[in-house]
């Protein structure tokens, strides 16, 4: 009789679905996609390729500090194993080439991914397999590669298949290598690695850590079946690999992106007023009651209360709330059920707000107003782009502008530059073609003062936006009227997809965010004209408020 073999993924949603398993959200989010996927067809579960990682962890992976016994994996744990290795696409190849795993301090990080490295090394059948414990320096490197030396050590059958060399371990019956790497993004192209185990990587200081990154991400295309594991506890460093990955694991797990090769596992709490309490600290650590205690947190948040550089590190390392951190904000799905079929000419004799996001000269400038109609605000916003920078901007951005120019969205205004008479006209028109009374227009502190003089002249009513954490409380009122289905993008697919690029950089001291694009290269200027323009709609609301309904 054939023994099924167990499906841990299933059983470990089962386990948060009835809450004997307490997830944060960001979890529940990956196994709900994963379940999905799998009901779906999209993804395919290979029993016995999960089945055989978890049972060679469990035979051979011995702990290596405090206790030498064998390693006896958690639900959670099995989850994460069986997802790695047992979800295949058509070809019965792995499908996540990206792996992330978040996790609070003490939930066995460095030994998890050992025993990653031991099952990649001696079990996965790939020949001349490069292995690599990759962090800034050999020091923090040496880490997770000397956790799986101790491991293989105390495995019999494991340890007479290696040799230790002087830099490397090294198997001879699969021509395999396993090393620790500092950074050289200079001298990595050549390495042609099967596996690379990022540790700490919220440790890794801005740009060096997303260059190393990439040049070993670009070169894992060589294998079959190939994985870059990244592993850590939040952390303090910004605008590096950690905030990159973060921004685009959260902006997956919202529906935002089409990824399709990451796998995001992230551990962290849900609500950071409840930082003191157990069953929010479960969700940053999985691991609690096993490798760590409860009495640990409790003792070790009674700490924290009374000291501001605790409570910094307490929230940091055993809740994962980075102190600066940016994740995706719009789910795609509150941004597509925005979009309606308007036309400003259906606007006609209404009162609105605007707002202008005024770009550098030689690229997108947007305007935009907001006018409300039966308690729902519909946003149309125009957009600006020198002539000559069409073609370029299309190849750096993957946007076909031209399409949107066809469409009367995007206004080629000037040459080099972005001629701001153009703006200026397009407010006048809306003013004069269609009789929509623009009572306040906000405008960010750079704009090109002419322009706001010759709205000004005009007769339009102007006020300087400050940016950055002092639009938080706009910005979540905002949030809740586009939840709500308060608020509509007419017709205008440029300016959704500036909304799908907007990430929240939060801070945890001030408890405040402030708006950030998702990627370094991604376009939000259409969400921050609307956000300059609800700004003066809340501010003066008290004054113009009536008007703005359209109730007349």
């Amino acid at each position: 009789m054939t023994t099924r073999e167990p499906n841990y993924i299933y059983e470990y949603c089962a386990g948060i679905k009835s809450g004997d398993i307490i997830a944060g959200n960001y979890i529940k989010a990956i196994y709900e996609i994963i379940c999905n996927g799998l009901k779906s067809g999209e993804y395919i579960f290979n029993p016995k390729k999960a089945s055989k990682a978890v049972k060679f962890i469990e035979l051979f992976c011995h702990h290596s500090e405090g206790r030498d016994d064998l390693l006896k994996l958690e639900l959670w744990q099995k989850a994460a194993i069986s997802a790695i290795f047992g979800i295949v696409d058509e070809n019965n190849i792995r499908v996540w080439r990206e792996v992330v795993i978040i996790v609070g301090r003490k939930n066995g990080k460095s030994l998890l991914a050992s025993a990653i490295i031991a099952y990649m090394a001696y079990m996965d059948g790939e020949p001349g397999a490069n292995i690599y414990c990759l962090a800034p320096k050999l020091e923090q490197a040496n880490i997770v590669y000397n956790a799986f030396f101790q491991m293989i050590q105390k495995a019999d059958e494991l340890a007479d298949l290696s040799k230790k060399r002087r830099s490397d371990i090294y198997i001879s019956e699969s021509n395999t290598t396993i090393k620790p790497l500092a950074f050289n993004a200079k001298k990595s192209d050549g390495f042609n690695p099967h596996l690379v185990v990022n540790d700490e990587i919220a440790s890794w200081r801005g740009e060096g850590g997303l260059k190393q990154y990439e040049v070993m991400k670009s070169a894992l295309g060589a294998r079959r079946q190939p994985l870059i594991l990244s592993i850590s506890t939040a952390g303090y460093e910004n605008a590096g690999i950690y905030d990159e990955l973060y921004k685009r694991a959260t902006s997956f797990l919202k529906g935002s992106s089409k990824e399709k090769r990451l796998l995001p596992l992230l551990y962290m709490i849900d609500d950071i007023d409840r930082w003191r309490e157990i069953k929010e600290l479960r969700k940053a650590n999985p691991n609690m009651g096993v490798s760590v205690t409860e009495q640990f947190f409790r003792d070790e948040s009674v700490i924290a209360e009374g000291s501001i550089s605790k409570k910094k590190e307490f929230l940091t390392k055993y809740c994962n709330e980075k102190q600066t951190s940016s994740a995706a904000w719009i789910e795609w799905r509150d941004i597509e059920r925005a979009g309606v079929d308007a036309r400003i000419e259906d606007f006609a004799d209404t009162y609105a707000v605007g707002g202008i996001d005024l770009s550098q000269t030689t690229d997108l400038t947007a305007a935009s107003v907001l006018i409300e109609r039966g308690g729902v605000i519909h946003s149309f916003t125009q957009f600006f782009m020198p002539a000559n920078r069409l073609e370029t901007a299309e190849a750096i951005d993957g946007m076909t502008y031209d399409i949107f120019v066809k469409m009367g969205l995007l206004t080629l205004s000037g040459d080099n530059h972005v001629d701001y008479k153009d703006v200026y006209q397009w407010f006048v028109d809306l003013r004069e073609k269609y009789s929509i009374y623009i009572l306040k227009i906000g405008y960010d502190r750079y704009s090109a003062q002419y322009l706001i003089d010759d709205l000004n002249e005009y007769g339009f009513h102007t006020d300087d936006v400050h940016q950055g954490e002092n639009l938080c409380s706009v910005i979540r009122e905002f949030e809740g009227i586009l939840k709500d289905g308060n608020f509509k993008i007419a017709s205008n697919g440029l300016l959704m997809s500036h909304f799908m690029n907007v990430a929240l950089k939060h801070n945890a001291e001030t408890r405040k965010f402030r708006p950030v694009k998702l990627e370094q290269r991604a376009r939000i200027d259409g969400f921050v004209s609307v956000i300059d323009a609800m700004t003066v709609r809340s501010k003066y609301f008290a004054e113009i408020g009536g008007l703005l309904k359209n109730e007349g």
